[in-house]
Order: C-alpha cells, then structure tokens, then sequence
C-alpha cells in the first residue's frame, strides 16, 4: 500500500514539474514575443520618422521653390495641394496650409503693447464665433509684459495666485495653443471653436487676403461682412497680386475702415501635417517654417502629434 501510496504522489509531482515547466516555457515564449514586437515597433517608429523627416524636406522645397517663382501666395499654387505617397511597408500623406490664413493672436501685442487695431479684429472674430469679446483682455493680460489688468475682465497676478491651483500669466507671446485653457475665461471647448481661424506665430503677421477663410476676412476688415466675405472667398480663384488690386474687389462702403497694414497677399509662415505609416505603427507630424527671402525655409519646430 506504501508503495503504491508513493508511485501516486510521484507521479503527481511529475505532472506538477511538467505543468510548472510547461507554464514557464510558455511565459518566456510570450516575454521573447512581447520584446520581439517591441523592437519591431521600435524600429518601424524610427523608419517612421526618417519617413516624417523625408517629407518634411519635401516641404521645403515645395516653399522654397514657390519664392522663387513669384511673391503672391494663393491657395491656386502648388504647396496647395494633398499628397499620398508608398513606401516599401508603408505610406506617407498630408500637405501644407498657409498660417497667416488665420489670425495670430501673439498679434494682440506688439512691441510690449497692447495692440488696438488687432484687438478690435480678435473681438470681432470672437463675435462672429458667437463667443464673449471680453476673452480678448484677459488674453491681453496673459501676453503683456505690465501687471495691470486690461479692462473689466482682464487678469493679472491677483486672479491667477487667487485660484485653487495659482499660478503666474505667462507675460510672454504664446508658444502653442493647448496653453489657453490656464488663460482666464477660456476652456477646451472655446479652443477647440477657435482653432481653426487663430494660429500663433512667433512675430507679429498679416492676415494673407488670398488664403484666410470668411470668417478671418470679415474680422480683419471691419466693413465687410460674413455673407460678402463668402461671396469674396468663392469668387477669389487664385486671388490678388497686390493689396490694391484687392482693395479693388470691394465697395467703398466694404473698405472703409480697411488697414493694410494687417493684411497682406504673401505669406512667411506654413505648417506641413504629415500622417505617416509603417509597418504597425500609425504616426502624425506637425512642422511650421518660416521662409525668409530667397533661402531655405527655416523649420521652427516639428512636433509629433
């Protein structure tokens, strides 16, 4: 009975090793397939972005070559255009938009001051997106250098340290625009309506006449309205050779009021959105450039998304 009693628990410990080996073996199968995926990923990552960094310089040659060709921007011309491209494993697709198409609200400062004639276009702006006017002081406040609050709803240090969570406005030119929810009055949902008419741009720019949507022409030209800014936008083509020629396209009454100098028929500042895919890996790129005169577009940032 012993014996048979023994025979039982040794077999019993041979099929514990063979599971427990069994289990272990498969944990290190599943360990060396995990890390094999790891590195593929790794690697399709990095080819990904030498892809990114290839189209990229496609960018700037589109722009730089474009420079060359003539000093008018209009959405006519080839940087215009949606591009899809294979790769061996992979693709890559995106295209370039004008940033001076919208309004630059580190315009709202100029010099270390407020700006009244680019106030006046952001609050109409706002108007038109159905959003309060008021946001623009706070915004004032948020980009100036001074520490005194900019009308009624401005806000200095006093607002900021006052909250559950303080902290100090920026006092500088905005960098990016996820940074306008820390700006008094304003959320992600009024980003998110504003983004696609506002950018920000290191240096004070024109709005491109040739390039904006209805809703920045009719903000950036105080006789015009939304309705005639659409009708303006659907006949364009491929727009104005100057401002003059532009101002030519509007009636006494749409011009009155017009500065020139917040509009402009060129533009310096485009940004490339770049969707790039190998292998498993799926990845999007932002690059803003700056073109200056005839030379190479300088890249100021490239970001991934």
């Amino acid at each position: 009975m012993r014996t048979e009693r023994q025979r039982g628990i040794a077999l019993i410990t041979v099929i514990l090793i063979v599971a427990l080996a069994t289990t272990v073996a498969s944990f290190v199968a599943w360990r060396q397939q995990v890390w094999t995926r790891q590195v593929e990923n790794l690697r399709d990552a990095s080819q990904g972005e030498a892809i990114a960094r290839a189209g990229v310089d496609w960018a700037g040659a589109i722009l730089s070559e474009d420079r060359r060709k003539n000093q008018v921007d209009h959405l006519g011309e080839p940087w215009n255009q949606h591009v899809a491209l294979p790769v061996e494993r992979g693709s890559v697709a995106g295209g370039i938009s004008d940033s001076q198409a919208r309004f630059n609200l580190n315009n709202l400062v100029r010099g270390g001051q407020a700006s009244g004639a680019d106030i006046a276009v952001f609050q109409r702006l706002l108007g038109l997106l159905d959003l309060p006017a008021t946001l623009a002081d706070a915004l004032v406040d948020w980009l100036d250098a001074d520490h005194q609050p900019t009308g009624a709803d401005g806000a200095e240090d006093a607002y900021y340290l006052a909250l559950p969570e303080p902290y100090y406005p920026a006092n500088r030119a905005l960098v990016d625009l996820a940074e306008l929810p820390m700006v008094r009055g304003f959320d992600r949902a009024i980003v998110a309506k504003l983004a696609p008419y506002v950018c920000v741009l290191p240096t004070p720019t024109p709005v491109n006449v040739n390039t904006a949507g209805a809703e920045v022409l009719a903000a950036a030209i105080p006789g015009l309205n939304l309705d005639d800014a659409r009708q303006l936008v659907e006949k364009r083509g491929d727009g104005s050779q100057s401002l003059a020629d532009f101002r030519g396209k509007l009636s006494a009454e749409q011009a009155l009021g017009l500065r020139e100098n917040l509009l402009s028929v060129a533009s310096d500042f485009f940004q490339a959105d770049l969707s790039v895919e190998f292998g498993r890996v799926r990845q999007r790129y932002l690059a803003l450039y700056q073109r200056q005169g005839q030379n190479w577009p300088l890249l100021l940032w490239l970001q991934q998304r």
